[in-house]
């Protein structure tokens, strides 16, 4: 038989989940890897292989009765009913369409052969063995007895490991007999893959792949390369199948996904409507679209795809799960409890919604459904061995601080203070997403009787002016939207809209005196401009520990917290910060000529012309590995910031890190490491230019000079600058830095009317800007600063009418869509 007629048999046995044979109980192994790690992703499960039913290229074991019609009455009757004689049959027709492996002369042989091939089609694994062994006493070299036995020992592997070494010995033995076999590679690497020796696996379908290319073949390999995070390789190989077998909307939705895991959002979303041309129905699709969506920021598209994903199957877990986890996000509380709920109706121990359930709750202060999920995930022990979900690594900090909340909810906010009261190893743990391991820690109150939910505040029932307030709040958060990939409209607005006006207010009263009240408290200010904008922030989404770093511990602070953001890690790119990427490549083109300049003056030209042929970071390593001897695996780059307390002296800014790998993958990333000495020396310069701005902003209370208000505008920025280059939170540095901008250039009479340009963040136009000058410039060139109309002064005090944290939440909660006018 020519290896072209053979090929089929072999593939049908590793593919039969997929091609709807009759091992329709098992999976495929590769697959099932492919599933947990796309689980891992929040991409698609495989529900929708079996439609690769149409690309088998035989009907090798499919066993029902050919002169049966599909959906005649009686029904066909599958050979699954282990009837002897039905087992004959099949062997017999299994032979005379020429489908076993490696056939010999000897008709008997053949009919054996058969007869221990439909055994293991039917699960009979050890039956099928024990046949093949019998036959390979007679003949020791029966490659096709060899090769089955080698397939019945992989099906038993996913019962009981011990297995798979079995069913590689054999298998190596066919190899060694007959090396030309595509299928034997294929089925090898079958086995290979799940017990982590992705590596062979993958060298076995290449090896197929030269042998005999298919649309298959590639699709497997592909599949691989994706679990090895080798999106370019996994897409050339998607494609390559695809230009084999074009009817393939599962090849195409990968395609798509290896596009959406490098950031290329738009090639993504063109891969899966793609997919949704050959597969109208294709579930999986429009839910992959709706994440695209989703992380362009386009929230009407995703949520348009995630409702015809559920139109499909109203019962799709996925699609509810990441609509809902959207919807949070978006300040739609109600929307997304709905989801979570019909989440866990069709699956109760869904960790991931039961925790966005709780969380959902909290945010909207009903802590008693809040806190009761909340434990429902902390009962689910992960088995020995098996790692924990995030949701379980950080559901007993939730439930701790939804219980601080609670038992604060009427206290006015001016008497306690988060950052002091929760215990120290409490917050670093937190901080830092540690297991919740901490030794005698008491624990926060139970919920008390008397003090009850937060209940729903209807708009109408404010008074006009707050009303006006709330209006106004939600139209200044919306000039804070970032215009970037990954970021969406959030419930976050209102409450930072909010935090720049009690900014304002407050600024405006201390420049009317010489102390201010904040918070109930009289003192004077300098950090409790920030403190505003922090209590706010932490009230939007409770999910997040938004914690003054040097507020923790003395231990904790003095070995330093990284705030790390990776940029590019193997093949994955982080999409809100792609537009930085050009600025930052020069950064470090020109920190490489300083060096250079300064260790090895006599070979700066020659490193001068090799930078001036890099156009991407990714070719930055291999430059510095030719020039620079101690270059082996990676190198740092570190930024300075200029002080304008002391010209001429620099404090430690970022540091840039990328690394590589023999294979190519590599790490860009950027972080700030926040330690006491570096903390203080910002704050000294923080603290120099908030007098300074005291002193104008009072000034300028009693000026009409367009210089004081230009020289107030520099100096708010200033102070900017350097909190963003020092990022002294846990979590939020930048929206709570650029609502004390708004408000405090407010309160000095310039009201911002321009929107963040596209692909703009404040903290990193901060942390890339050469000086807070620069800085300073580049931020009036979007804000359009206008002078404020006089009726911003008369909004009522925000402090005075939100109190405390329950009419905090209360007023977060209130839909005022149908209410405020819309601006553009």
């Amino acid at each position: 038989m020519a290896p072209a007629s053979r090929a089929v048999a072999v593939v049908a046995l590793s593919l039969l989940c997929l091609c709807g044979g009759i091992l329709a109980t098992e999976f495929f192994s590769t697959l099932t890897l492919f599933n947990n790690e796309l689980h891992k992703q929040g991409c698609s499960s495989l529900s929708e292989w079996e439609d690769y039913a149409a690309d088998c290229e035989s009907s090798v074991l499919q066993f029902e009765d050919p002169d049966c019609v599909e959906g005649s009455n009686p029904p066909c009757e599958s050979v699954f009913s282990l009837n002897a004689e039905k087992i004959l049959n099949q062997a017999k027709l299994f032979i005379e369409q020429k489908k076993i492996p490696f056939p010999v002369d000897n008709q008997n042989t053949n009919e054996e052969l058969a007869i221990c091939y439909v055994l293991i089609g039917n699960g009979l694994y050890d039956e099928a063995i024990k046949h093949f062994s019998l036959l390979l006493q007679s003949d020791p070299e029966l490659v096709s007895a060899i090769y089955g036995r080698g397939i019945a020992y992989g099906k038993k592997s996913l019962q009981d490991i011990k297995n798979a070494d079995l069913a590689l010995y054999e298998l190596n033995r066919v190899i060694a007999l007959e090396p030309n076999w595509p299928e034997v590679y294929e089925q090898r690497a079958e086995i290979l893959s799940p017990l982590g020796r992705i590596s062979e696996a993958l060298s076995d379908l290449t090896k197929a792949i030269q042998l005999q290319p298919s649309a298959r073949l590639y699709r497997h390999r592909g599949t691989l390369l994706f679990i090895s995070e080798d999106y370019v390789a996994a897409m050339e190989d998607f494609q390559s199948s695809l230009e084999l077998k074009k009817n393939q909307p599962i090849a195409m939705l990968y395609k798509g996904l290896t596009f959406f895991h490098r950031g290329m959002l738009k090639e993504a979303i063109e891969a899966f409507k793609e997919a949704l041309k050959l597969k109208s129905d294709f579930i999986d699709a429009y839910k992959s679209l709706g994440q695209a969506y989703r992380e362009l920021g386009d929230f009407e598209s995703a949520m348009e795809s995630f409702q015809k994903a559920l139109m499909l199957n109203q019962n799709h877990i996925q699609s509810l799960q990441l609509r809902g986890m959207m919807l949070y996000h978006h300040g739609s509380l109600q929307e997304a409890i709905g989801n979570f709920k019909r989440c866990l109706h069709l699956e109760p121990y869904n960790e991931v919604c039961q925790y966005m359930k709780g969380l959902s709750h909290v945010a909207m202060g009903q802590f008693y459904e809040g806190i009761k999920a909340q434990t429902k995930v902390m009962l689910n022990d992960p088995l020995l061995g098996q790692k924990a979900s995030s949701e379980y690594l950080k559901v007993k900090y939730l439930r701790e601080y939804s219980r601080y909340l609670h038992s604060h909810l009427d206290i006015p906010v001016a008497e306690y203070n988060v950052d002091q009261d929760l215990p120290g190893n409490f917050k670093n743990h937190w901080a830092k997403n540690l297991p919740f391991l901490i030794e005698d820690y008491e624990e926060q109150p139970g919920l008390q009787p008397h003090i009850k939910d937060v209940l729903p505040q209807n708009f109408d029932s404010y008074s006009a002016e707050v009303q006006k307030l709330i209006c106004t709040a939600d139209h200044l958060g919306a000039l804070m939207q970032y215009d970037t990939p990954g970021f969406l409209p959030k419930r976050i607005h209102r409450a930072m809209g909010l935090a720049t006006l009690e900014v304002m207010q407050a600024m405006h009263r201390t420049w009317s005196s010489s102390k201010v009240r904040v918070n109930g408290k009289t003192r004077q200010c300098r950090r409790d401009m920030f403190d505003i904008a922090v209590k706010w922030r932490r009230i939007a989404d409770p999910d997040q520990p938004v914690l003054w770093l040097d507020q923790m511990p003395a231990r904790s602070l003095s070995r330093g917290f990284n705030n790390h953001i990776n940029l590019i890690r193997g093949q994955i790119i982080n999409i809100r910060y792609l537009a930085y990427f050009d600025n930052i490549l020069e950064f470090i083109k020109d920190r490489i000529l300083v060096y250079h300049g300064a260790y090895n003056p006599r070979g700066l030209l020659e490193v001068r012309q090799a930078l001036e042929n890099v156009n991407k970071v990714e070719d930055l390593l291999p430059i510095m590995k030719q020039f620079n001897s101690k270059t082996r695996d990676g190198f740092t780059v570190n930024s300075k910031v200029p002080s304008v307390k002391d010209p001429g002296k620099e404090y430690d800014g970022f540091t840039i890190t990328i690394t590589g790998d023999r294979v190519g993958n590599m790490l860009f990333s950027v972080e700030t490491q926040t330690t006491e000495e570096r903390t203080q020396q910002y704050q000294s310069e923080i603290e120099s230019i908030y007098k300074d701005l005291t002193v104008k902003g009072k000034a300028l209370m009693l000026s009409t000079e367009l210089g004081d208000a230009d020289a107030v505008c520099n100096l708010i920025l200033s102070l900017i600058y350097y909190f963003c280059n020092l990022m002294p939170l846990s979590r939020g540095s930048s929206v709570v830095a650029y609502s004390v901008v708004m408000g405090a250039l407010m309160a000095s009479g310039k009201e911002v009317i321009g929107r963040i340009p596209k692909g703009k963040l404040v903290d990193f136009e901060a942390m890339t800007a050469p000086s807070p000058e620069s800085f300073s410039k580049t931020a009036t060139s979007w804000m359009n600063l206008k002078s404020l109309p006089s009726w911003y002064r008369s909004l009522p005090s925000v402090a005075e009418t939100f109190p405390s944290i329950r009419t905090m939440i209360e007023v977060l909660n209130t839909d005022s869509s149908s209410h405020c006018p819309k601006k553009s």
